[in-house]
């Protein structure tokens, strides 16, 4: 499990000062960029790019539980929920400083050859890292 942290800023929110629903899918990867970071040492875009392969996303979902309002501080936490063959899907939550759970999330990347931009086997660099086998 990894752990971020995130303030609600005034451009996250809509005119209620609620944060605006897509800005939360912002928070997320950023989360998992985090994530990847911490595991990779460096910053995780350019070590998976070093690795002959780009990660973009598949698949992305949140259910809102709570507001998230300006000025709020969220505890994001990041874990590896399945590491397939070519994707590995994160589990995301949010939480507000009182425990309550403002969010959940899953996000997949799929791992692509940037020639062909099509998938190819998550590389053994990046399973190590993750800590984790890949499922068949």
């Amino acid at each position: 499990m990894f752990m971020t942290k995130r303030r609600i800023r005034f451009g996250d929110c809509d005119p209620g000062g609620v944060i605006y629903a897509p800005r939360l899918g912002y928070f997320v990867v950023e989360a998992v960029l985090d994530f990847l970071s911490d595991r990779l040492g460096g910053p995780a875009e350019r070590e998976i790019m070093k690795m002959g392969v780009l990660p973009p996303a598949r698949a992305l979902s949140i259910e809102f539980l709570s507001p998230l309002e300006w000025d709020a501080d969220v505890e994001i936490r990041v874990s590896v929920r399945e590491l397939r063959t070519h994707a590995i899907a994160y589990a995301v939550v949010g939480k507000l400083a009182s425990g309550e759970t403002a969010f959940l999330a899953e996000l997949t990347q799929v791992c692509v050859s940037p020639e062909t931009r099509r998938p190819v086997a998550v590389p053994e660099a990046l399973r190590r890292a993750l800590g984790g086998s890949v499922d068949a």
